[in-house]
């Protein structure tokens, strides 16, 4: 289920309430490319919190977590990351699957209270950057099992 074509031109929003996808600048200079991730004035921007990277080996699939507070900007400038975000609020339950890459240089913005996990696509491992909102708290965050949410990564 790739969902990139269902986001709405006008809002920059996705099918599920909150989600961001904002196309990225990769600026081609001597010796390098470089790569943007996120100004104060973008949408999806609140505050600073931290900075981290996160690393996944190939097809691995690290999942589930949701924050109740912290809003989170991933950026993968490194191999490729399917996101698979899973929306059980308003009594409803929605799947949404977005690939990050190199190639699909984007920022995801996801908002509080949206379980979320990745897998990574790469042969070699992938990179993810997160700027959030907050600095970590282990006490706003929910975690379940891969098996707790019924997903096929397969797919």
């Amino acid at each position: 289920m790739q969902n990139l074509q269902i986001l709405n031109q006008t809002t920059g929003l996705l099918m599920i309430e909150g989600i961001v996808l904002t196309s990225l600048k990769v600026i081609a200079v001597d010796k390098g490319r470089v790569f943007h991730a996120l100004k104060k004035n973008d949408k999806g921007y609140k505050n600073f919190g931290e900075a981290y990277f996160s690393e996944i080996e190939p097809n691995e699939i690290k999942a589930w977590k949701r924050h109740n507070i912290m809003t989170l900007n991933l950026v993968v400038p490194l191999g490729e990351v399917r996101f698979v975000l899973f929306d059980d609020r308003y009594n409803r339950q929605t799947f949404e699957e977005i690939t990050l890459s190199v190639e699909n240089y984007s920022r995801l913005t996801i908002p509080p209270k949206i379980w979320f996990g990745f897998q990574g696509l790469s042969k070699t491992n992938s990179l993810i950057l997160n700027i959030a909102d907050i600095e970590h708290d282990p006490n706003e965050v929910d975690r379940k099992e891969v098996e707790e949410i019924s997903y096929n990564w397969r797919n």
